[in-house]
């Protein structure tokens, strides 16, 4: 996927959090990594990012009733 193609307007934001958000979040919701729904280290939208199995990415998107949305999903093999 192209530079222009990751800015288009129906392409979320995609970034990486740390492991301190990673860690606040697995305590904030009671969960593990086995928990989180998986995004392929391959998905077009991050494969220019630097990242391992086991980060975790945090997606934005604009909702015109609830603003900003966020969504997680760990990065994996699959």
């Amino acid at each position: 996927m192209t530079e222009e193609a990751l800015q288009h307007v129906l392409v979320p934001k995609h970034e990486k959090i740390s492991d301190k958000d990673k860690k606040n979040l697995f305590e904030q919701y009671q969960i593990s990594e086995k928990d989180l729904p998986k995004i392929p280290i391959t998905d077009p939208a991050i494969r220019h990012m630097s990242l391992k199995v086991g980060d975790v990415i945090k997606i934005t998107r604009v909702s015109p009733t609830a603003g900003h949305v966020y969504f997680y999903r760990g990065v994996s093999n699959e």
